[in-house]
């Protein structure tokens, strides 16, 4: 198994937009034959003791932090998905908006080998 994840810092007023363009690009990825896509939304984030995601996100007074990962047989598998979304005009068009629900310059991400599944 292979996970793509990300750490997105989102504007609370635009979670909405982010909902709808997330769900229109599962469906893009999920028909390239991604096994799995989850899209999350930050709820409990302040424990004592350990930093949070909104920190590690960057996110100010005014934004949610979206975790989500997208995952896959393999790395190969991943490769060969990536390659038809990025080049699918659906994604484009989502990636070329005037006002982007959020700024991909602030999104973190990684590829991840798997370590532990129960």
């Amino acid at each position: 198994m292979y996970v793509d994840g990300f750490l997105i810092p989102v504007a609370s007023h635009r979670l909405e937009e982010y909902k709808q363009m997330a769900a229109d690009a599962a469906i893009v990825w999920k028909e390239y034959g991604a096994l799995d896509y989850v899209e999350t939304v930050g709820d409990d984030m302040q424990i004592d003791g350990v930093d949070s995601f909104l920190n590690k996100a960057g996110c100010n007074a005014n934004e949610v932090v979206v975790f989500s990962w997208i995952s896959y047989r393999d790395k190969a598998h991943r490769d060969a998905v990536n390659e038809k979304v990025m080049a699918d005009p659906r994604l484009q068009q989502m990636m070329e908006q005037k006002d982007p629900v959020f700024d991909c310059r602030r999104m973190a991400y990684g590829g991840f080998r798997l370590l532990v599944k129960a």
